[in-house]
């Protein structure tokens, strides 16, 4: 449940209503608005029977939520969640590219790839350095090497750098030589993962599992926010249906739905949404249309030559004919990129 409390609610209001959650049993988040205070409640309503919170001071309404996520719920915080890293903000009005190879492959190749992104004026570089493949003989990434590679591009460039965590016991090295801890869709419901996550104070990707329901999805979400991290996006990846022309089935009307639902920023992923090139471009624009808040975009400059999903990867040039065009759409719906 929320409790919704009044505009002029002291903090001493508050922090006795707080207290008073807590001693039955209560977790308590606090979601301070520009106007008012929500407190969010996480835990047996029944523990209240006997109690009721309208009568302490400060207080102006209790809300049940219905949801079974609730600190990710419009419910809980109806403001669009913002994510500042350094000098990107992400959930604002402002489009972010998180754009970069599928993996890691040099420190010649990710090195160069970095300069086509900063060329382009994007601020976020993302690249693979630990790769979840179907094969065990096909290309698994290069490991801690690969991170200290992608760490060097983003200092070098001044880049913002997002990079997949597979396991709990990575997450701290993970952690150490990148800016976005993202979580792949294969390891959405890897609890422990999102749980360990959910103790660090980085921004936390969280991509859409192949099979997943949007409630799965967002509650995958939900581990992050009630492990104490605020800084929670979901990714629509695309989901596997019966279709065998694309590689997976990129589902914008999720985007709309977590948007109406959730608070939390929602990034589109049209290179795994599709796994064609020529499905990237048209997918990524319709993606702004739809209110994504970001776009990830796998970029390589031979793509013929990639390590992993060079079908998938758009040449610098066309990488920029695209950027080109998302400015444009963006601006037909009032957004920036």
């Amino acid at each position: 449940m929320i409790v919704v409390m009044e505009k002029d609610a002291s903090e001493d209001d508050i922090l006795k209503v707080s207290k008073k959650l807590e001693e039955s049993g209560f977790a308590i988040h606090l979601s301070r608005g520009v106007e008012r205070t929500i407190i969010g409640a996480v835990g047996d309503k029944s523990r209240l029977a006997d109690f009721s919170l309208e009568t302490m001071k400060g207080v102006d309404r209790v809300i049940g939520i219905l949801a079974p996520y609730k600190l990710a719920s419009r419910e809980f915080k109806a403001e669009d969640t913002i994510i500042e890293i350094g000098d990107v903000t992400i959930g604002g009005n402002e489009i972010q590219i998180m754009a970069g190879p599928c993996a890691v492959e040099s420190r010649e190749q990710a090195l160069e790839i970095a300069h086509i992104v900063k060329s382009s004026g994007v601020k976020i570089m993302r690249g693979g350095a630990f790769k979840p493949r179907t094969s065990p003989y096909a290309f698994q990434g290069l490991g801690e090497e690969g991170l200290k590679i992608l760490k060097e591009a983003g200092e070098t460039y001044g880049l913002k750098i997002i990079t997949e965590v597979m396991e709990p016991g990575n997450v701290e090295l993970v952690a150490h030589y990148s800016d976005i801890l993202q979580i792949g869709a294969r390891n959405m419901q890897n609890f422990p993962l999102l749980r360990e996550v959910a103790k660090t104070d980085m921004p936390v990707l969280i991509k859409r599992g192949l099979s997943a329901t949007i409630e799965e999805w967002i509650m995958a979400g939900e581990y992050v926010l009630n492990g104490g991290n605020k800084k929670v996006m979901l990714c629509e990846r695309g989901i596997r249906t019966f279709e065998t022309y694309t590689r997976n089935t990129l589902d914008l009307s999720a985007v709309v739905a977590a948007k109406q639902l959730t608070h939390l920023p929602v990034i589109v992923d049209p290179s795994h949404g599709t796994g064609k090139w020529r499905l990237v471009s048209p997918m990524a624009l319709a993606a702004v249309t739809a209110g994504a808040d970001g776009l990830i975009i796998e970029v390589h400059p031979r793509p013929s030559e990639a390590l992993c999903d060079g079908s998938q990867s758009l040449t610098e040039e066309n990488y920029n004919k695209l950027l080109s065009k998302i400015k444009k759409v963006a601006n037909a719906v009032e957004r920036e990129a």
